[in-house]
């Protein structure tokens, strides 16, 4: 017999999955609460029972994409096959996949920061954590991205060392936010510049690997 806390678990994942489905197919602008219950099959109150609105779901979403992306680089850095330049390579590519594969996720992951934790006043954070709870509250989408971050922090120390790691880090990091943007923009023309994606990787790994080297 299922149980009341399995059904709504049931439900969070069914309303999770359309919202994910539906911003791949029409972006932000698709996905509204009574959408996503639809596309999900569930009662037309349902969704408004898990989520307070369209940014908290859109957060939940979030949130679940940068734990994936922690998993996938979790297993690139613990995997004693891969050399430390591979590692760094597969990293930085799970990052240019999604934009690649998913740009609405990807414009999503990357929006703006507002409204979290403690930029509101005590008083109104409290409100925002009994309105938005776990599923919506942007300080797990935070956690997340914070998680895939250190995991990808790792990899660049195996290379550069703990002194350098943070700087080269950040330059890596918004280095590939840049090639992914330029190829989801179509500004990243192979006519005009002459590489791809893919090339401009591997040129940053060469480049950091040769600094790490020379350390």
């Amino acid at each position: 017999m299922t149980t009341r806390a399995e059904s709504a678990a049931a439900t969070r994942r069914a309303l999770l999955d359309a919202a994910a489905e539906l911003l791949d197919l029409g972006g932000p602008e698709a996905v509204t609460l009574r959408e996503v219950g639809a596309r999900a099959g569930v009662t037309r109150g349902a969704p408004y029972r898990h989520f307070t609105g369209k940014d908290s779901l859109l957060t939940s979403v979030a949130a679940e994409s940068w734990e994936r992306m922690g998993d996938q680089v979790h297993a690139l850095r613990t995997d004693p096959a891969l050399s430390a330049s591979e590692k760094l390579s597969g990293a930085l590519r799970t990052l240019i996949d999604v934009g690649r594969e998913q740009p609405h996720l990807y414009q999503v992951l990357f929006r703006r920061r507002a409204n979290l934790p403690g930029q509101l006043g005590d008083g109104m954070d409290r409100l925002r954590r009994q309105l938005c709870g776990p599923e919506g509250d942007p300080a797990v989408a935070e956690r997340a991205a914070e998680r895939f971050q250190g995991e990808f922090l790792d990899i660049v120390t195996d290379l550069v060392g703990k002194r350098n790691a943070r700087r080269y880090g950040a330059l890596l990091l918004t280095s590939a936010h840049g090639i992914a943007g330029m190829e989801i923009s179509g500004h990243l023309d192979t006519g005009t510049w002459h590489t791809t994606a893919d090339e401009l990787v591997d040129t940053l790994v060469r480049m950091v690997t040769d600094a790490g080297e020379m350390t």
